[in-house]
């Protein structure tokens, strides 16, 4: 497993068009545009309400525990499942949790968390 950093940031629109126009231009031009992989919010309420303390717990316990299963992991956390399993949809959507089924049983999902680091940048 390779570990990787993910960082997260606050972008407003203007700024995310300005960095989409910037790239587009170099493209146009033939040049290479450097890859940026990141999470980016419009807002710290925005960022605030996907990263709860509860999610960034589980993110915390997929990392140190290695649950094998969503039951597990809900128990790890003394939480109710069907909260959990919202918790993880939510963080697999925006790419902060891995979910795999497995092969012996395929209702069975193992959550993964791919690195150790997440970064946070705010403009100020």
């Amino acid at each position: 497993m390779k570990v990787k950093k993910i960082d997260i940031g606050i972008k407003g629109l203007k700024e995310s068009l300005e960095d989409f126009a910037e790239a587009w231009e170099k493209l146009k031009a033939g040049k290479k545009v450097k890859k940026e992989e990141g999470i980016y919010f419009d807002s710290i309420d925005a960022m605030r309400s996907v990263l709860t303390n509860n999610r960034l717990l589980i993110l915390k316990t997929i990392r140190e525990q290695h649950p094998q299963s969503v039951y597990e992991l809900a128990k790890m956390l003394g939480r109710d499942l069907k909260n959990v399993n919202q918790d993880l949809k939510m963080l697999s959507e925006i790419g902060l949790v891995t979910l795999e089924k497995t092969e012996a049983d395929k209702k069975r999902v193992v959550p993964h968390v791919d690195y150790r680091k997440i970064l946070l940048e705010i403009p100020v």
